[in-house]
């Protein structure tokens, strides 16, 4: 009650004047030191006692810990059954991206509402059953003998507000951190590249393209200075940049040359990439996705960048690229949360067994991008794809299931417990667009085998198909849907930032 917390603070705040001998003729009654005492040592045990989850007890619902919103962890939560666990979700964001189509939100093919998919309505018992939650907060360390992950709230932009701590107790705890960008400590590129990993990461692309284009028109503005301004550079061959290179084309063609006269002939792209483009696909189909990003107007650059300064990058050769928009998108790799982590790693990753356990530790589990199957196991560390990240959620969710059916569920209790079969990843293809109403299919299983890859306007209705089912909730089927065909019809809109 805010009446009691102002007594027991007014108390306290006596309490802890100074004595002085003028005032001692004026001590209060006993009664009056008792009370203020009493209001003294409960303030004092309030602030004292470390807020957080206390351990389940065993006539209650054993506690699965999810850390992590993305692909992994969500495709989990959706799975878990809650008649069995509460389920609490620590994540410094409140809601699952749809990365694949992250690269259409930049240029107005999709908008930011189209790829997002609150964690209330993955996992409905967060927003309804009194013990379950969503926390926005970081986990900032975990101690595996208690069964306890350590907390801090994210609160990064909100200066009023102070950070707070708290700890949560686990029976089942998954880390499902993800990974972070890699920028193969190149000087500069955090403080000058945009990645393109989170919504907000789109989102300030789009502005920077939008505000580049207007500046551009500006009187006064010299033919060097414009062209560095319309000059957006993507580091990174791998789908995310060849995309959002296909995309950016696309928008180039279709709706900068209609609305911005006055400078469409200033504005181009320039991929780079030390290697070939698409390495993971087909050769007939990478041979295909540079014909048609030259026809659009991609210039292709093989090269390492060296340094990235703010208006310029240089190339290890000496080159010097101008840019107006830089979009780095070489890979990712483990986060510092992850290398802080004091267990067995597998190139970087969290290792786990087959089943995906942390073998070395009791009750934990990792999946998606932040684990890699640890060498002791014969098998090789998978890609950080969102499908290797869906597959291992699903399969985890069943097992965790069956854990809990069994009696498994509390902490320490599913020692005698069969897992059933290992988690086996089948891959199921690749695909990418390149723009123009182009995209690539490979369904081949590995480099290596033989299989089905197909390119053109046919492989955009099957990248299109598979990506609208893949979309969590029937309302973003429908936001995507209704996106795509106005796009089709009316052209892109970046205007709305």
């Amino acid at each position: 009650m805010p009446w009691f917390k102002n007594l027991i603070k007014i108390s306290t705040t006596i309490l802890n004047q100074p004595s002085s001998k003028s005032i001692t003729p004026f001590a209060s009654p006993p009664l009056t030191q008792f009370f203020l005492q009493f209001t003294k040592d409960y303030s004092t045990n309030i602030c004292s006692k470390h807020a957080g989850l206390e351990p389940t007890k065993t006539d209650q619902k054993p506690r699965i810990v999810v850390l992590g919103s993305g692909w992994a962890g969500c495709r989990l939560m959706k799975d878990i059954d809650t008649n069995i666990y509460d389920v609490v979700c620590v994540s410094p964001r409140n809601h699952m991206v749809f990365t694949p189509l992250l690269a259409s939100t930049c240029v107005g093919t999709l908008e930011f509402r189209s790829v997002t998919e609150h964690i209330g309505r993955i996992q409905p018992a967060i927003s309804r059953e009194p013990s379950s939650y969503f926390f926005l907060a970081n986990c900032t360390g975990i101690d595996f003998d208690k069964h306890m992950v350590q907390c801090q709230t994210v609160t990064e932009g909100v200066e009023t507000l102070e950070p707070r701590n708290f700890n949560i107790s686990y029976d089942k705890l998954v880390i499902a951190s993800g990974a972070q960008a890699l920028t193969f400590g190149i000087k500069g590129v955090k403080e000058h590249a945009t990645f393109l990993r989170e919504v907000y990461h789109a989102q300030e692309i789009r502005r920077k393209l939008l505000l580049n284009l207007m500046i551009s028109d500006v009187p006064g503005v010299t033919e060097e200075e414009k062209r560095r301004l319309l000059h957006c550079v993507v580091v990174g061959g791998g789908p995310t940049g060849v995309e959002f290179s296909g995309e950016l084309s696309d928008f180039i063609l279709r709706d900068v040359h209609q609305r911005y006269s006055h400078v469409k002939d200033y504005i181009r792209v320039t991929l780079i990439e030390a290697n070939e483009i698409l390495s993971s696909f087909d050769d007939r189909l990478r041979v295909y996705a540079t014909k048609q990003l030259t026809k659009s107007g991609v210039r292709l650059v093989r090269g390492l960048v060296q340094d990235v300064q703010p208006e310029k990058i240089i190339l290890s050769d000496g080159t010097d690229v101008p840019y107006g928009l830089l979009v780095w998108s070489t890979g990712v790799g483990p986060s510092p949360f992850v290398n802080s982590l004091d267990i067995p790693k597998a190139k970087g990753r969290i290792g786990i067994d087959e089943w995906l356990r942390v073998p070395s530790v009791q009750d934990v589990f990792s999946i998606g991008d932040c684990s890699g199957f640890l060498e002791s196991t014969g098998k090789q560390v998978l890609p950080a794809l969102a499908q290797v990240a869906e597959q291992q959620g699903k399969y985890l969710a069943s097992m965790i299931n069956r854990m809990g059916k069994e009696g498994g569920g509390h902490a320490n209790s599913a020692n005698n417990i069969n897992l059933g079969n290992p988690f086996i990843y089948k891959h199921l293809g690749s695909m990418a667009t390149i723009g123009r109403y182009k995209a690539l299919v490979d369904l081949r299983e590995s480099k290596e085998a033989k299989g089905v890859s197909i390119a053109g306007f046919t492989s955009l209705l099957v990248w299109r198909s598979a990506y609208l089912t893949r979309v969590v909730s029937w309302r973003n089927r429908f936001y995507v849907l209704i996106n795509w065909l106005t796009t089709l019809i009316f052209g892109r809109d970046i205007s709305r930032i």
